[in-house]
């Protein structure tokens, strides 16, 4: 979206939305400094936009001002210092009927007026696809914005990457080293569960880093029974043990992905796929199976230095593009530039896995099985 001509900016505001990835704090300190250094206010959304739709639970009123003070120091801290929520979803907000059911309400109004009582020329949202999608309805009500990709998937579609994503694949693979010993000692199957809900880049990546045996990714429905082929054809061979990858979203031929639960106001809550294919192992094979599952643990920790780096890139190029006059686009990473790409582009597009991939083919060639 070209650039044009608007009032100047005196005032903006920062909310960090969905799940956190390490990296998060890198933006707001980016962003801040980007922005105090131009003589703007900076102001931070407290719990993903909670902190407008709901300021009376607030001490502070859910907002807090942003100063170099209070940003020296987390480009390194893993989370985000105002708060994120991956619940309560302002266009589809749960609210209580008095017969006990759930209605969903649009609130993004509340939001827009929020802003504008508190005298805020522009927002910075960093989150992914659902903060997207929420920011698409923000900016048609007139709100000035620019979104920042965040999600350690990696799944967001037209930038070349999202921070948080090498940190994640970083830590899979450390545990994935781990569990070599231990499986080799005891001549036993390991089940690795890592995120991944629509797509398998984390799975892919540090299965292949991590020297796994078989990987299972959500692009491609698995076959339990050429799982186990790899694993009789590992101990004919002369392996006695086994490491299977599967990402959370992963799906047998046939089948649908495994949920734990539905809440309102909130996307499905996937898990129990690593138990699944870890009880179909032994059932079909005999061989003593376990699972660990990294879950959160992917979501924490120190951003390694290229996250860091890709945040502060992000969040200095969103104040850059305010200046400039966009709005409602997306800061996209197309090496080596951050470039601008609409949001309406960039939203409810998923990148998958590509079955040609580079890796892919590297992982074929490797005797890894996809299932």
């Amino acid at each position: 979206m070209p650039a044009k001509k608007i009032n100047p900016i005196k005032r903006i505001a920062i909310s960090t939305g969905g799940g956190d990835a390490p990296g998060l704090n890198a933006v707001i300190r980016a962003a801040t400094l980007s922005a105090i250094k131009r003589g703007w206010e900076v102001y931070g959304v407290l719990d993903g936009f909670n902190g407008l739709i709901l300021p009376e639970q607030y001490p502070n009123g859910g907002l807090i001002p942003l100063t170099r003070e209070r940003v020296r120091g987390i480009t390194h801290l893993g989370g985000t210092i105002l708060g994120t929520s991956n619940r309560n979803n302002p266009l589809k907000y749960p609210v209580p009927r008095p017969d006990g059911t759930i209605e969903e309400v649009d609130r993004s109004d509340e939001i827009v007026r929020g802003f504008g009582l508190h005298h805020i020329d522009a927002l910075i949202t960093v989150g992914g696809d659902g903060s997207l999608a929420i920011a698409s309805v923000l900016a048609k009500k007139g709100l000035r914005l620019i979104s920042v990709p965040k999600t350690i998937d990696n799944d967001l579609d037209k930038t070349d990457v999202t921070f948080g994503f090498e940190t994640a694949v970083g830590f899979a693979t450390e545990c994935i080293d781990r569990l070599h010993s231990t499986a080799a000692s005891h001549g036993r199957v390991m089940v690795v569960e890592v995120m991944g809900r629509y797509a398998g880049w984390i799975a892919l990546h540090a299965g292949v880093a991590g020297s796994a045996d078989a990987i299972l990714i959500p692009e491609r429905p698995y076959d339990i029974h050429k799982v186990v082929d790899k694993i009789r054809e590992r101990e004919a061979q002369g392996s006695k043990f086994t490491i299977v990858v599967v990402a959370e979203g992963a799906t047998p031929m046939g089948g649908g992905v495994t949920v734990l639960e539905h809440e309102a106001g909130r996307a499905e809550r996937l898990g129990g796929i690593g138990e699944k294919v870890a009880a179909e192992i032994h059932e079909i094979s005999g061989k003593e199976t376990r699972v660990v599952v990294l879950g959160h643990l992917l979501r924490g920790g120190s951003p390694t230095a290229f996250d860091r780096l890709i945040a502060l890139r992000f969040g200095a190029a969103a104040v850059r593009g305010l200046e400039e006059g966009h709005e409602g686009v997306m800061v996209s990473l197309d090496p080596p530039h951050v470039k601008y790409v609409p949001i309406e582009e960039a939203k409810g597009r998923m990148k998958m896995v590509p079955m040609d991939s580079d890796t892919i083919l590297t992982a074929l060639d490797l005797g890894i099985s996809f299932g």
